[in-house]
This record gives C-alpha cells, sequence and structure tokens, in this order.
C-alpha cells in the first residue's frame, strides 16, 4: 500500500474509536511510572501484583487469536505488554455511559491501533514463560493516534536526506543516534559545567546585531521592522562579552547560536553553536593549561575515554600536547617566510606546491594584496595541518591573521594566539585579548581596507566596541570552540551531528 492509502485507512479508525466513546487525541492520560521505573522495580512491582498505569508508543505488535504481544516504548526504555482477550474488560465510553454500545477492549485493539500509536495501559507486571518482563494487560486507551506509518525498525531509514529531513524518525527507530543526541547534550553539560566550577558566569548576548564583528566571515543580513534598520546575525558573541570585561565581570562565557552565511563542508555549517568564554588578567600561556584540562575533562565525562579515531588520525588527549610554530612549519616544509615575504613569493610557492589552483587567489573575495597572500598562505599552512593528528597548539601566527590579538612582546609582527589542532582541524582557537584601543582602532580600520577593496569576510570597522576600550579593558585570555569538537569526537560529518540541520525545501 501506497503512504496516501495507509493514511486514509488510519483516519477511518479514527472514526472506529469515536464510534466507540473512545477520544483519539484526550487532554489528559494518566501514569504511574516510567517503563523505565518499571523495569528497574520490576520484582517488588510483580511480588506486590501491583496494577499499574504506563504509558508509550506502540513499536511492535505480534500475536493472533485472542492474545496480542506488543513492545512499548516511551523514551526511557521499552518493554513488552500482553493483552488476552479473556482478560480484557468492555470499554463504556465515559462521557456516554448508557448511550454508546460498550466494546470489547481486546476488538477494539485489534480494530484500531497500528504501530506508531501512543496508548496508556493498565495491568500487572508478570514474567512469561520465557523469562520476558512483561505487563498483563486489563484495560488501555488511546494516548494518540498516529496517521503517518514509522518505517519498519530492521530496515528504518536508507535516504540520507530523508535521514536529516526527518530526523525525528532517525531518532527514534536508531540507538545509536538516539545516544549520540544524548551525548551531545552531555558535551554542552560538561563545559558549563567545568567553567562555573571556575567561577565563570553564563550569558546571553545578542544575536541581532547592528555590526557584525569578533570573526572573520559573511553574515546573514535581514531588516528589523519596528527599529526601521538592517540588521545582522551574529558571527561571534565574542565583542559583547569582552565589553562585559571592561563592565567588570572578570569570569564570562556563552554557549550559544552562531551564523556565516558561507559554504557547507564536512566541518563547516552555516548555523552552529558555539563556546566562548573571557578570563580577565590572563594570557594565552594560561589559557594554554586551561584548554588542555578542558578538553580532557569533556572526553572522560562524555566518553570515559581520552583517546579516539578521527579522519583516520588516532588521537590521544592524555598524550603531551605538542607546539607546532606557524611561521617555522612552512619556513621548513616550502621554504617560505610567512612574515616578510610579498605576495607573489606567497602566490608562486602555493602553486610550486599545488595548494592552489592558476585562477587562485585572483577572486572577487578577496582581490586586495595583502589579501591574496593570506589566502595562499592559508592554503600551505592548510597542507600541512591535515598531516597532524594532535592534540597540538598552533603558535607564531602573523599578526594580520588575527585583528583582535596582542602582539607578542618580543616581535610586533606575531600575536599571542592558539590554534588547538585534532586530527588535522583546527578545534578551537584563543589568545590573549587585544586591549590598547589605539592598536585597535588601526588593526579595524586596515580591515575595512580589505572590506572596502572586496573581501566580503574582513572585520567592519566597530566605533561601539573601540569606545567601550577606551574606557579601560583588563588583560585577558578569550577562548572559542563550536560544536565541530563534537562532531570530531563523534567522527562525523557536522551536519550529522545536529538534531535538526538547515536543509534545501523539498521540491
Amino acid at each position: 500500500m501506497s503512504e496516501i492509502d495507509i493514511r486514509n485507512e488510519r483516519v477511518k479508525k479514527l472514526d472506529v474509536l469515536r464510534a466507540a466513546g473512545m477520544d483519539p487525541y484526550p487532554v489528559t492520560i494518566s501514569k504511574d511510572y516510567s517503563i523505565a521505573e518499571v523495569l528497574a522495580r520490576f520484582d517488588v512491582l510483580e511480588k506486590d501484583a501491583t496494577v499499574l498505569s504506563i504509558v508509550g508508543r506502540v513499536m511492535a505488535r505480534r500475536g493472533q487469536g485472542g492474545i496480542v504481544f506488543i513492545d512499548l516504548f516511551d523514551g526511557t526504555a521499552r518493554m513488552q505488554a500482553v493483552m488476552q482477550k479473556d482478560d480484557m474488560r468492555d470499554f463504556v465510553s465515559p462521557t456516554d455511559v448508557g448511550l454508546t454500545k460498550s466494546r470489547n477492549l481486546f476488538e477494539l485493539f485489534v480494530d484500531a491501533v497500528d504501530i506508531g500509536d501512543f496508548i496508556q495501559i493498565t495491568g500487572t507486571p508478570y514474567t512469561t514463560k520465557r523469562g520476558e518482563r512483561s505487563v498483563k494487560v486489563s484495560t488501555w486507551t488511546m494516548a494518540a493516534k498516529s496517521l503517518l506509518p514509522i518505517p519498519d525498525e530492521w530496515y528504518g531509514l536508507k535516504d540520507e536526506e530523508k535521514i536529516l529531513r526527518e530526523r525525528y524518525l532517525d531518532i527514534l527507530l536508531n540507538a545509536d543516534i538516539r545516544a549520540m543526541f544524548e551525548r551531545r547534550t552531555k558535551f554542552f553539560q560538561s563545559i558549563r559545567s567545568f567553567l562555573i566550577a571556575r567561577g565563570f558566569i553564563e550569558v546571553d548576548t545578542p544575536i541581532l546585531e547592528s555590526s557584525p564583528g569578533g570573526a572573520d566571515a559573511r553574515p546573514f543580513a535581514t531588516h528589523h521592522n519596528a527599529l526601521d534598520i538592517d540588521v545582522f546575525l551574529r558571527i561571534a558573541p565574542e565583542l559583547w562579552l569582552k565589553k562585559l570585561l571592561v563592565a567588570g565581570f572578570p569570569k564570562v562565557f556563552e554557549i550559544g547560536r552562531v551564523f556565516r552565511n558561507e559554504g557547507q563542508s564536512r566541518e563547516h555549517a552555516q548555523d552552529y553553536t558555539a563556546i566562548e568564554f573571557y578570563q580577565a588578567f590572563s594570557d594565552y600561556r594560561e589559557g594554554m593549561r586551561m584548554i588542555q584540562e578542558m578538553y580532557r575533562h569533556i572526553a572522560k565525562e562524555v566518553y570515559g575515554q581520552y583517546t579516539f579515531t578521527i579522519n583516520d588520525h588516532e588521537v590521544d588527549l592524555a598524550n603531551e600536547w605538542t607546539e607546532i610554530d606557524y611561521a617555522t612549519v612552512i619556513k621548513e616544509k616550502f621554504g617560505l617566510d610567512v612574515i616578510n615575504c610579498s605576495e607573489e613569493e606567497a602566490i608562486n610557492v602555493a602553486r610550486e606546491a599545488g595548494v592552489l589552483g592558476s585562477e587562485e587567489p585572483t577572486s572577487a573575495k578577496a582581490p586586495a594584496g595583502e589579501a591574496n597572500k593570506t589566502r595562499a598562505i592559508d592554503h600551505l599552512w592548510k597542507s600541512i595541518r591535515k598531516t597532524i593528528a594532535g592534540p597540538a597548539f598552533l603558535t607564531g601566527v602573523p599578526i594580520y591573521l588575527e585583528p583582535l590579538a596582542k602582539r607578542t612582546p618580543n616581535d610586533a609582527n606575531i600575536v599571542e594566539r592558539f590554534q588547538v589542532i585534532i586530527a588535522g582541524s583546527e578545534n578551537g582557537k584563543g589568545f590573549s585579548e587585544l586591549n590598547d584601543p589605539v592598536d585597535q582602532r588601526a588593526r579595524f580600520e586596515y580591515q575595512q581596507q580589505m572590506r572596502d577593496a572586496g573581501d566580503d569576510e574582513a572585520q567592519r570597522l566597530d566605533e561601539g566596541y573601540i569606545r567601550a576600550m577606551e574606557y579601560g579593558m583588563p588583560p585577558a585570555f578569550g577562548f572559542g570552540v563550536s560544536e565541530r569538537l563534537f562532531a570530531f569526537f563523534e567522527n562525523k560529518p557536522i551536519l550529522e551531528t545536529q538534531i535538526f540541520p538547515l536543509l534545501r525545501p523539498k521540491e
């Protein structure tokens, strides 16, 4: 039967239920225990012959004649219920007593209940001859009638796009996927608990901004009708959080959504959850020690282990985290001085290394000379990065790569920034926060020049942030990591680890 035919048959069963006086979608439903609680207390409940009520979705149904076995699932556990015709009461509608002809509940179940329906059952726990912990049903009622058939549990969903589009079915039928999203919750909880235990306070900062900042990214733009202004979905909460350092909060963090109108890949999504935190009177060296501790804490709390296989890399977070110098590793691999090289030198080396196409990087996105140099060097670094299993810290990056970090005291061309490298990719970034408003203005102005030249990912000149800095911002360490880290721990593409990823509407 087609899905439409099945739906039509189920709609008819609504009439069967209503004719018997049973509401297919009652306002209230009663239950005494979750299924997990029944199973946990089963021996006592069985011994006492306790009459109890539970509610769940019918996941399987078998039997014939005067006996039916069903499997109920309520989100906590799964349990068998047994219905025998001779044990079942007749049903009389509570609202139409004396007006509606009673029906045997067993026959009504056979005629009106399908796999996928939610039902409430009342009965007594008992163990079957095969040792199955079950409930012998004396009465039942509909909790919510389903109109569409859920896929067969043994075969489930096979179409990858359908799996993401109807993720609720994937979670329902696939215990591994359900467990993954339970781990996802624990992932964010572990970060929250780690920070709160160290005196951080959690805050919420705006998602709609008049000027997006805090990262190099293309924003989503929209219009605010009430204020009649154009606004943007934030690309990072960074500048707001650092304003709170100015406000006198020494330790702040936020876990929230950010939005970047860019490409999509195994590691990139357009909207995702990010974690950022800022600690006053600290620097990136202290931050590196903290991040090692935090990542190990996450791994232990969520997975109970420190070792992972990710993208063909073997990663052990308990190992010593190595430090890799950006300029040194590129010099050793490609012979290029990333600090003093010209645009032409960078592009030629990148092309000779085969990491840059003949047309790159002369794109409309980055026509400015310095932007072309940056793009070429970035391609060189990424060709090295993908070979690094980690865990490692990348340090010593040039100032032109990071407009929000402090310069290294002994070299003004280098900033105090690190990236966490795991399984060939970046999985977190931190730095000693730039708190010199004069230097910050100069860097923003340079970014704005690149933006005006056509680089739509360059950062904007944010006068409001600079004004806040001019009131005095304490020295601080800041760090950010996204849910990409969770996807890496799961060794899955990031969209597969999001509960409801954005997809193109179905035609």
